[in-house]
């Protein structure tokens, strides 16, 4: 049987409608994970929040020491969760993400958060590359409007590209729903 655990990515103060990053769907998104962090802790499961500070200079969203850079109370880690700050897209990079998972023996994660096109992005995508299988839950991550030149991207077209990508060979894409219903919990497919 595979151990499993799950990461809570960036779910920020910054990304609600009072943040300097506001994203689309972020409440629906906030309440799927806190359903996901929910089964998992009486599953026990271990579940790891990743908390992003900028700290490249002249930065003016998640700013060390601000309210930005708190996790929503939604999803506010237990007392005895890890909360690990990154700095980078990408939660393994200069962090102790994966060794934490080594350390508990995890062979599988599922992914939560903010925002579909970065960091769930670059996080899925590390995890695949160092031999996690990976889930990211759909409708558990926001992500905002972008533009390409002078075109508009809506939210939902970023977020379904991305989720597509990654469902491509990086991981299984799943709803809520489906998570908790026991579904999706095999190994990513191959690429």
């Amino acid at each position: 049987m595979n151990k499993r655990a799950i990461i809570v990515v960036d779910l920020q103060k910054e990304y609600l409608p009072e943040g300097k990053l506001p994203l689309v769907s972020i409440h629906n998104a906030t309440s799927n994970a806190a359903r996901v962090i929910e089964t998992a802790r009486l599953r026990g499961e271990l579940v790891i929040h990743v908390r992003h500070e900028n700290v490249q200079s002249g930065a003016n969203f998640f700013i060390p020491n601000t309210a930005g850079v708190e996790i929503i109370p939604q999803v506010c880690p237990a007392p005895d969760e890890a909360v690990l700050v990154k700095n980078y897209p990408n939660s393994f990079r200069a962090t102790a993400l994966e060794q934490t998972l080594d350390a508990a023996g995890i062979d599988e994660i599922v992914i939560v958060g903010a925002m579909s096109h970065m960091c769930v992005d670059a996080t899925a995508r590390a995890a695949a590359d160092f031999g996690y299988g990976v889930t990211v839950v759909d409708d558990a991550c926001a992500t905002m409007n972008l533009k390409h030149g002078a075109q508009d991207v809506p939210a939902a077209q970023v977020h379904a590209a991305h989720m597509a990508a990654l469902a491509f060979g990086y991981a299984r894409i799943v709803s809520t729903s489906t998570l908790l219903a026991g579904a999706g919990e095999s190994r990513a497919p191959s690429a």
